[in-house]
Order: structure tokens, then C-alpha cells, then sequence
């Protein structure tokens, strides 16, 4: 079974984002955009990916799981900024507590690896959220004044139609440049989730995630 531990955002966090990428849709990108976007149920912050796992030791993984987030205190989190990895990857970034979501990672990463899962190359020092990934070849559907993206607030350019100072941007740069001051809602991280991942089976032929416990934080003492 293909294994990962998550923190999934709370449905008004959800909401939130949803609305945000819906007018980066409509009015950024072209409807062409060349951007393969994940469903919002897929949408989560991976503290810790461990790949191939047996089945058989699932349960003795949940528990080991368990027992490290219960020594871990909740804390608040939020979705801020946006990002591109390798040009492709579409990202949100995180607010608030990153600290303690970075620590709770490592927790996790560490009982992974004590169940037989290979060490974690990807360091999160950033958690983040991927909500998209661009197409390759996709076209650049925008231009823009190298100094700022023409059209919109606060942004310095050059007069239009002066073809040397403006620059086509691609669906990577139009998405991070919508999102870069981007701000979510505070909510309460409480629990760290137990993931199975089917690649393929979801919508659109993305990855079915599927919870296979939610185990609580506790109160931070050893």
C-alpha cells in the first residue's frame, strides 16, 4: 500500500482557497491555461511520504503514528503566498505556526522510517500545498511588463506596445504572481492523518487519497 501522513485544512479553509483559485481560473489564466489542476479533495500538506509499505503492518504504523502526535500540541496554521517547484508544480504556502508543522513532520518522517520506509529525501522546509501542475509545452497565455504584470494594481511597467520591455508569462508565473499576497484563515491543526494513495483512481485521473486515520495531537508533554 502506497502510504503518506497529511494535515488536511479545515473545509472553511477549503472554501477559502477554492474561491481564490476560481478567479485566478476566470480572470489570469486563458481557458487554455495548460494547467492540470488537483481536485480539491486531494488538496492536503504532506508531513511525511513513505512510498510502498505491507499491508500487514498498517495498524502497528497507525499506532506508532499515534503515539507521536499525541506528544505534539495543536497549533495554528494557514495557507499564505504561492510558489512554483521546477517550473511546474503549483504551490501554496503556509503561515502561522510553520515551526510546529515542520516538527510534527519530522515526527513522522522519523516513525516511517522506523516501519521500514525509505528515508525522505523531499525536506519540507516549507509545508505546502500542491494544487496544480503545468502541462509541459503549455503555451504563455499572458504578456506582461518585466516590472510588473500589466493591468494590475501596484504594477510598473512600461507603456503597452512597446514590444522590448514586455515578456510572456507562463501558467507557472501567472498563478504565483495572482497568488503571491494570498492569505487564508487560521484554523487549528488537531490531528495528523494516515493516507492511502491510488494513483490514477481519482478525478481526472489524479491520485484517490483515502484517510485511513485521523489521530489526535495531545498536549505536547513527552
Amino acid at each position: 500500500m502506497r502510504l503518506f501522513a497529511a494535515v488536511w485544512p479545515d473545509e472553511d479553509v477549503l472554501d477559502h482557497l477554492d474561491l481564490a483559485l476560481a478567479v485566478v481560473r476566470r480572470g489570469v489564466a486563458s481557458p487554455d491555461d495548460g494547467v492540470r489542476w488537483s481536485a480539491r479533495e486531494a488538496w492536503h500538506l504532506t508531513a511525511a511520504f513513505y512510498g510502498h509499505l505491507p499491508d500487514a503492518g498498517t495498524d502497528d504504523l497507525a499506532a506508532d503514528l499515534e503515539r507521536a502526535a499525541a506528544r505534539r500540541a495543536p497549533f495554528d496554521l494557514q495557507l499564505r503566498g504561492a510558489g512554483v517547484f521546477s517550473h511546474r508544480t503549483l504551490w501554496v504556502g503556509t503561515g502561522r505556526d510553520v515551526e510546529a508543522m515542520t516538527a510534527l513532520a519530522g515526527a513522522a518522517r522519523a516513525v516511517g522510517e522506523e516501519h521500514g520506509a525509505a528515508p525522505d529525501s523531499r525536506v519540507r522546509h516549507r509545508p505546502h500545498l500542491t494544487v496544480g501542475r503545468v502541462r509541459p509545452g503549455s503555451r504563455p497565455p499572458r504578456r506582461a511588463a518585466r516590472a510588473g504584470v500589466a493591468g494590475r494594481p501596484g504594477g510598473r511597467g512600461p507603456g503597452r506596445g512597446s514590444a522590448a520591455d514586455v515578456r510572456e508569462l507562463g501558467p507557472a508565473e501567472v498563478f504565483e504572481q495572482a497568488l503571491a499576497v494570498y492569505e487564508g484563515p487560521t484554523w487549528r491543526v488537531e490531528a495528523l492523518s494516515l493516507v492511502a494513495s491510488r494513483p490514477g483512481e481519482g478525478r481526472g485521473g489524479g491520485p484517490l487519497y483515502t484517510r485511513l486515520a485521523d489521530l489526535p495531537l495531545g498536549t505536547g508533554a513527552d
